[in-house]
């Protein structure tokens, strides 16, 4: 069937973690009769378990809908899916980006949340038509007329313009269609510029290669026509083109306005960048469509496995999930304490997360993971800006000028009620209040700028202990700022530990390294020799514990006789430890690396 482009009508769905989005996706796709009652399961669109059982949309899942108005009108409605947290805000704009309109889903118990006004900000700058929903209304601790204030201060909708659902129930479902097909605008058309499209998303194919998802702007994409990759310049040729149902359909041609995905024997997915432009090749000069930029890993950790056997497969593992994961990053590294591993990059604590669990579920891996660290900009006296995110790799200090660390801008909702704790601890975090806003009478707006390293460890659980789980928190990347950095190593008779090492602001070294000293006093099993465990910054010591060796009496076979007799025993029996301590290396179990590397700063 040939569909007139006003009857095209592109949108996504934006709201906070659990508030019910892929839940309304589910009740959509079964009105419009695109998924069978055979085939429908709960959160449809998410593939992986993972995603099921935390409730997240890790990799985005577009699908195509057919509906009949209450005028009479058939309308294609593309849902292009979007992931569901803060470390993949990138590809969520990129999504938007993709749209017209975009429905807002807040739930009618908890009301506004931090990412819900940070996606709605990005549909704004995007400048889509703002649909706002309140789902569960169907709980019995909904706060209807609450939640519809908060969202006409915040949106400016008046209560009618406000859609009432009940994802789970069904209700609202037709009222939610229908205010798609009235309120967001068709794909505004220019027949007159050459092919391209966006890339907001993309896929590997163990047979077909990388399939980038696409967004057609102008022009048409069919199969044998050559097209060109803006960003790399790179060119193939069209094998295949099609729409999504709950899998891809062929189709002859793609045109503008329409959404799908594109075959080209594309070997990698690194090259099918998400935000990207697809153009004709050979044809006029085209400007790419605007936002493109390249993902850079946020967060770093060493993966090492428990056995050393199992490096080989580390190795294998990690390169399958960057077929399908272009934004992981990772290369060989080694530890003379963990042994072989590999250095890996990630777009957030989230992003980490998911890896270590998909290397666990999928590959049977069992791993240890190194303390996470962000990337720091060292300024050398030599004039030479470099990059370190490993803290064994940090020069000495007397080559290093200045220390760079990157900044963000952080977003908290709270209750009224644990506005002071959360002040409290945002203080600890070394952050900058910037201004508070009361969203009404219950509900606190914070914004802060604080360094990323203060939220790369366990700041997300002291922030849901210190709310009793109420706050919500987002951030955005701002920018590298100087502070007042040092590295601090962990030594084992007089023996770095490169694992243990790790960057901390100059005012909490002390601390933290009597910590660390402490806990692994407590954890290392006593040895032959006596253990010294030591905290260091450069060449200075500032902290020491020590663990009393092991001793056996060689004095007990002796029952008389002269004192020298005991004394020569006595004797060669400290001859044979200062041996031992020359040639010997302390034993550090697995166990104290992960109690250590978990240990709260």
């Amino acid at each position: 069937m040939d569909w007139n482009t006003q009857n095209i009508r592109n949108f996504c769905i934006i709201a906070h973690i659990d508030h019910g989005k892929s839940t309304l996706a589910d009740r959509l796709l079964e009105f419009t009769g695109t998924v069978s009652a055979a085939d429908m399961i709960n959160q449809v669109l998410d593939d992986m378990d993972l995603e099921r059982e935390r409730g997240i949309t890790i990799k985005s899942h577009p699908i195509r809908m057919d509906y009949t108005s209450k005028g009479g009108g058939t309308y294609i409605l593309n849902l292009i899916d979007t992931p569901g947290h803060v470390d993949f805000s990138y590809e969520v704009s990129r999504s938007l980006a993709a749209c017209e309109g975009a429905l807002l889903v807040v739930d009618a118990a908890q009301g506004i949340e931090a990412q819900t006004i940070s996606n709605l900000f990005l549909a704004l700058e995007n400048n889509l038509t703002v649909i706002p929903v309140i789902n569960k209304i169907d709980l019995k601790n909904a706060q209807i007329d609450v939640v519809t204030r908060q969202i006409s201060e915040l949106t400016g909708a008046s209560e009618k313009e406000i859609l009432l659902v009940s994802a789970k129930e069904g209700s609202g479902t037709e009222e939610v269609l229908e205010a798609i097909v009235d309120r967001i605008a068709p794909p505004s058309l220019h027949p007159d510029n050459p092919s391209r499209a966006l890339i907001f998303d993309s896929q590997f194919d163990q047979y077909r290669g990388a399939v980038p998802y696409i967004r057609v702007f102008d022009g048409i994409f069919k199969q044998g026509m050559r097209i060109q990759l803006c960003s790399s310049g790179k060119e193939f040729e069209v094998d295949e083109v099609g729409i999504f149902r709950l899998n891809r359909i062929k189709r002859t041609s793609l045109s503008a306005g329409e959404v799908g995905y594109l075959v080209a024997n594309i070997k990698k997915v690194s090259d099918t960048k998400v935000g990207d432009t697809i153009a004709a090749a050979h044809g006029p000069t085209i400007a790419p469509l605007p936002g493109y930029k390249e993902v850079k890993p946020m967060v770093f950790s060493g993966l090492y496995p428990t056995n050393s056997d199992d490096y080989e497969e580390l190795g294998y593992a990690l390169e399958r999930l960057k077929l399908n994961d272009a934004s992981l990053s990772y290369e060989p590294e080694s530890s003379a304490a963990l042994g072989f591993g590999f250095r890996c990059g990630f777009l957030g604590l989230l992003h980490m997360e998911i890896i270590q669990e998909r290397l666990d579920r999928e590959y049977g891996l069992d791993i240890i993971t190194t303390v996470p660290n962000v990337k720091y900009r060292l300024l050398l006296t030599t004039g030479e800006r470099i990059f370190v995110e490993n803290p064994a790799a940090m020069p000495e200090v007397r080559l290093i000028e200045a220390i760079e660390e990157p900044y963000i801008k952080a977003h908290i909702i709270a209750p009224a009620d644990y506005v002071g704790t959360v002040m409290k601890l945002m203080k600890e975090r070394r952050s900058l209040f910037k201004t508070m806003d009361y969203l009404d009478r219950t509900k606190v707006d914070l914004h802060y700028e604080l360094p990323f390293s203060e939220i790369v460890f366990d700041f997300y659980d002291r922030l849901k202990s210190v709310s009793r789980g109420y706050a919500s928190f987002d951030y955005d990347y701002i920018d590298y700022r100087p502070s007042s950095l040092v590295k601090l190593e962990i030594l084992l008779n007089n023996v770095p530990v490169d694992a243990l090492s790790s960057i901390v602001h100059k005012d909490r070294a002390y601390e933290w390294g009597r910590e660390l000293c402490q806990r692994l006093r407590t954890i290392i099993p006593r040895q032959l020799i006596q253990v010294v465990i030591q905290a260091a910054i450069g060449s200075r010591i500032i902290a020491r514990e020590s663990i009393a060796p092991l001793k056996k009496n060689v004095t007990a076979k002796c029952y008389g006789g002269d004192i020298t007799r005991k004394r020569k025993l006595l004797e060669r029996q400290k001859e044979g430890k200062k041996r031992m301590k020359q040639v010997g290396k302390v034993e550090i179990p697995q166990e104290a690396f992960l109690a250590i590397l978990k240990a709260e700063r």
